[in-house]
């Protein structure tokens, strides 16, 4: 700084009464400009400091001092150093001359001022001419001051003699007339410019107040005009004025004793000037004023007040792009001495920052400006920051001590960014950001009064990573010595900024913020209040993530924070964002590549899903308000996602239980509008209700498992729809956990967990878990699970419940032949009765004697019924063709009941009656009757599970869902694929469905037969014989003369196929 601000003469205020008149208001002028105000005033200061203001005016109205780029390296400072060397000589006349100047009456020390302010006026108006040819006055003058009337010849003598006149001058209105006159001579030429700087200096030894507010004024009014609407070709004048008045003011108010006890209001205005001189700065260098510049504003910062942090945002930003965005610099010594000089001005600006105010405060607020500088893509700008950052700690560390004990959280941030420099491609660069840390680190120690701990950071300060390893190392020191040396809120900081660069699009700085992120969580060195705040940053972090790596990355660091705070994770993750949104999977993915974990996360879930609020305790809308329904929701988005298939299954018995009861309590809220409207083939991605979600959620847990077979068996039998309406509720539990009983669906976790339900206190638990009890206990392996006299303990506290509906089916559930063993032979004697009914030519009530044979299969179980479950199924095959509609829909549901019921031992004569039934069944898929027809495709796939069909799963999803000939081709495939060696028994069956009276069922026997003899010719040349051939001719002669065309066509393109086949048959 001493190379711009020389040592001047020592100054002291001038203190008189005349400082404030009783007129004025304290500091305020009265050319409506400012003043300081000194103490004996009664106008209190504080210490600081404010930017210099830029000053306007010259003869007739032009620019005085102004603010103006210099255009480039022509620009002339000369001015600067003649008008330092003006001011630090001191004539040996001087002394002389100020003890006549004293002598002056005020009149007469006017008029010298006017007399040589016209002589200057006229003679830069004419250079050419010597002064005294144009004022004789100025002789006289000279002559009664004794001095030689030559020396009017003497430009900066005039000047001289001007300035110590003003500085004489008793009255404060006359000091500011006459400086005004001053300031409006010309300032074209260097040495009128040098000489009125000079004359200002000297008069602000004694009158600074006015000066400063004669400046400020004429500067408000002119100058910033000036700058608003330069002049091009008086830039490089205003600019270099300017700057020298700044430089000889800021040094006299430097040298002026007691300048402390001045309050500058209008710095703000003065340092944005100087600002604006920056800025329009080239961007190369080539002489020494942004040095002069930035080392003026470091001067004017230390008077008082002090800038406002606003203004000091401004310097800095101005100062350190004026600096840091120029461009690398060449090699030649004269460019990097500039570059030095103007470098340390910078360093001196950010280190009388810090001295104004000594705290963490102000070097976090320092860092914070340097932030842009660090995420640069230049190389070199980044460097020359981390260089000033480095300088800056350093100087702080050695020659400063912090009081207080502000620790400020955003020093975590900038001690990331520092952190994210250590792989930068500079080497000084990583240099000086490994020894940011550590000094920023040694800081907040002190800060906290505790010695610092190095152990782990020496080993990384002096420990080069040669290795991979190595560098593993290092960074799992670094993450240890970042947890012991921030407090919580800056580690949380540290870790927020390390999350936003994991989506820089260099891979160096995203691997090395995804090692850090990972080693810190895996070291448990996140606390739980940081949870939320780091979830949810993450969260918007990871679909911009475009390295593949680095996603696993963080996936393993989610985990690890997972295994940590499972509960705070779940919930931040729940309250993220819907849970339909795709973007949440990759987060609960994470979490269930451990298996312990994801039965944790799913166990909260279910545990959430139980926070069934009353009614009567929540607002309006009851959905924005349950915390159940995001667990709902996230609970069937899971059940679709692959990581958590093996969680779905161990926690199957808890969340069917918990569905169940939770699609009850919806329809108590009044939830249920529009659960039926669903489509599943709707393309168009709707959000389903909370009923709808519950219901697909129930039907998931089903389909994603291997227990398909009981969606499957709902889904046919459309029983998925009783659960969409409050009324058919109970019907839908009961028949789908007699489905379960039937399938051997987790009968034993399920029937523990619907004892436990069956002793809530919750009327709707009580319910599911008795209509499930009552149905399991029909399970041939229920005896293998619970004893007698636990199911009996159980059943008979549901006696006592106060809800109808379980008492009753308490007492239907202790009648049972499981809890009265004695009962299955009164009931298989009365089962074999009733088959006499079916040898009868015409029953008198098919459908009645079908609906009590069913009831007695179910409640004899498989083991109950033995051998009367094939009697009933032979007696049923006749009946599938009946006329009438009900009762053939009749005989194929209970068929499937049938053949399901029969035991292990008869097994093969079971699996014999189902190929039987295969190609009548599936004819009857084109039943006419909707009814039957759905009922045959459940008999169908019955038959297929009893077979143990490899595609029984496909072929469910053609029964289901299939449409068009496309369709019925692939069940024809799946049905024929799955009998090899049965082909000619198909076709033989087929024939003689041609003569039925139902035309559908004999355009489905035509197209059956059609494909047997189109794809399975050769095998069907192999199994049949003479005999069978002789039958197809018979059935099919008799198609010649049927009135149908498209049967007399079938007729004819058989024909053929039945003759070649006589040739082969044997």
């Amino acid at each position: 700084m001493n190379e711009a601000l020389d040592a001047s003469p020592q100054c002291t205020p001038k203190e008189n009464s005349t400082l404030h008149s009783s007129a004025e208001r304290p500091g305020v002028c009265p050319g409506g400009g400012w003043r300081a105000a000194g103490r004996s005033s009664g106008v209190t200061g504080s210490q600081g400091g404010g930017p210099l203001l830029g000053v306007t005016g010259s003869q007739g109205g032009g620019p005085l001092l102004g603010v103006h780029s210099v255009s480039g390296p022509s620009a002339d400072n000369s001015d600067l150093g003649l008008a330092e060397e003006l001011w630090s000589q001191r004539p040996p006349w001087e002394g002389t001359l100020l003890g006549r100047i004293r002598t002056m009456m005020a009149m007469e020390q006017s008029l010298a001022l006017e007399t040589i302010c016209r002589c200057l006026d006229e003679h830069s108006q004419d250079p050419e001419e010597p002064t005294s040819a144009f004022d004789s006055g100025v002789h006289k003058f000279l002559e009664f001051l004794g001095l030689d009337p030559k020396k009017s010849e003497e430009k900066a003598f005039l000047f001289r003699l001007y300035g110590l006149i003003l500085r004489e001058c008793a009255s404060s209105e006359r000091v500011e007339h006459h400086l005004a006159c001053l300031l409006e001579l010309s300032h074209q030429p260097p040495g009128q410019r040098e000489g009125i700087a000079l004359a200002v200096g000297l008069a602000s030894a004694r009158h600074l107040k006015e000066v400063w507010a004669l400046l400020e004024h004429l500067g408000r009014t002119r100058f910033l005009r000036s700058v608003a609407t330069p002049e091009e070709s008086q830039d490089d004048v205003l600019t270099s004025s300017f700057l020298t008045a700044a430089i000889l003011l800021t040094r006299a108010l430097k040298r002026e004793y007691g300048v402390q006890n001045y309050k500058f209001t209008q710095m703000p205005e003065l340092i944005h000037c100087l600002l604006g001189m920056l800025q329009k700065e080239p961007n190369f260098l080539a002489t020494l004023l942004r040095q002069k510049i930035i080392l003026v504003i470091v001067g004017l910062s230390n008077l008082r007040p002090s800038l406002k942090p606003l203004e000091k945002s401004r310097v800095l930003q101005t100062c350190l792009r004026s600096v840091y965005a120029l461009p690398p610099l060449e090699p030649a010594p004269d460019v990097m001495v500039l570059y030095k000089k103007t470098e340390r001005a910078l360093d001196l600006l950010l280190q009388n920052f810090v001295s104004e105010n000594p705290s963490m405060d102000e070097v976090c607020f320092l860092l914070q400006h340097m932030e842009h500088w660090l995420k640069s893509e230049r190389t070199h700008e980044v460097k020359r920051a981390v260089q000033s950052i480095f300088l800056l700690l350093q100087h702080v560390v050695d020659s400063m001590k912090f009081t207080g004990e502000a620790m400020p959280s955003m020093l975590g941030h900038q001690i990331g960014l520092l952190v994210l420099l250590w792989r930068d491609r500079d080497d000084g660069t990583r240099y000086h950001a490994h020894q940011c840390v550590f000094l920023l680190l040694q800081l907040m120690a002190q800060q906290k009064g505790v010695s610092v701990d190095l152990s782990h950071w020496n080993k990384v300060k002096n420990f080069e990573a040669k290795t991979a390893k190595d560098w593993d190392m290092k960074l799992h020191h670094t993450a240890k010595a970042l947890e012991e040396g921030l407090t919580v809120a800056q580690h949380t900081q540290l870790v927020l900024m390390l999350l936003g660069s994991l989506c820089s699009p260099s891979h160096l700085r995203c691997d090395l913020a995804s090692t850090l992120l990972q080693l810190i969580f895996s070291a448990s060195s996140i606390r739980t209040e940081q949870v939320a705040e780091i979830l949810h940053s993450l969260f918007q972090e990871l679909p911009a993530i475009q390295f593949k790596s680095i996603q696993q990355t963080m996936t393993k660091a989610v985990l690890d924070l997972g295994l940590q705070h499972t509960q705070e994770v779940v919930e931040v993750i729940l309250s993220l964002c819907h849970p339909s949104e795709r973007r949440l999977l990759s987060l609960w993915k994470a979490l269930a590549a451990r298996y312990q974990l994801a039965r944790k996360v799913m166990t909260l879930l279910y545990m959430k899903l139980k926070l069934r609020p009353p009614k009567e305790h929540m607002q309006t809308p009851p959905q924005a308000h349950l915390i159940s329904l995001l667990a709902l929701s996230t609970i069937y988005e899971l059940l679709y996602t692959r990581e958590y298939r093996g969680t779905v299954r161990w926690a199957f018995a808890g969340l069917l239980l918990g569905l169940l009861t939770q699609l009850h309590y919806l329809f108590e809220l009044g939830l249920g509008e529009g659960i039926s409207d669903y489509e599943e083939d709707d393309l168009e991605a709707r959000p389903l209700g909370p009923c709808r979600t519950c219901l697909e959620a129930l039907k998931g847990l089903f389909w994603t498992t291997q227990y398909w077979e009981v969606f499957a068996h709902l889904k046919l039998l459309q029983g998925w729809e009783l659960f969409e309406q409050m009324e058919t509720y109970t019907d839908g539990v009961t028949l789908l956990a007699r489905t379960m009983a039937q399938y051997n669906c987790e009968v034993k976790a399920v029937l523990g967990q619907a004892v436990i339900f069956l002793k809530s206190e919750e009327e709707r638990d009580n319910v599911v878990a008795i209509l499930i009890i009552a149905e399991f206990l029909h399970s041939p392996d229920v005896s293998q699970h619970v004893s007698r006299k636990t199911m009996s303990s159980s059943l008979s506290r549901g006696l006592n419940n106060p809800n109808s509906l379980v008492r009753a089916s308490s007492l239907s559930g202790l009648r049972c032949t499981r809890m009265r063993p004695k009962k299955v032979t009164l009931l298989r004697n009365q089962l074999m009765g009733l088959l006499e009914g079916f040898l009868q030519p015409d029953p008198r009530d098919p459908l009645g004697l079908m609906e009590i044979l069913g009831d007695l299969l179910h409640r004899l179980g498989v083991q109950g019924a033995g051998i009367a479950s094939l009697r009933i199924a032979q007696h049923l095959l006749p009946l599938f063709e009946d006329e009438r509609a009900e009762v053939r829909g009749g005989a194929i549901f209970l068929f499937g009941d049938a053949i399901h019921s029969g035991s292990q031992k008869f097994q093969q004569a079971v699996k014999a009656l189902a190929s039987q039934a295969l190609v009548p069944l599936l004819l009857h898929l084109l039943d006419s009757c909707p009814a039957v027809a759905m009922k045959s495709k459940l008999t169908l796939l019955r038959c297929a599970i009893v077979h143990k069909w490899e595609f029984r799963k496909e072929l469910f999803g053609k029964l289901a869902w299939g449409e068009g000939l496309g369709a019925e081709n692939d069940v024809f495939i799946y049905v024929v694929e799955s009998n090899f060696g049965s082909y000619h028994q198909f076709l033989m069956q087929a024939f003689t469905y041609l003569g039925s009276s139902q035309s559908n069922l004999k355009v489905a026997a035509m197209k059956f037969i059609g494909g047997l003899l189109q794809d399975y010719f050769t095998d069907l040349c192999f199994y049949l014989k003479k005999s069978d051939v002789k039958t197809l001719k018979k059935h099919l002669e008799a198609l010649s003369q049927d009135t149908d065309s498209a049967s007399r066509r079938f007729y004819r393109r058989s024909l053929a196929d039945i003759t070649e086949l006589s040739f082969y048959a044997s």
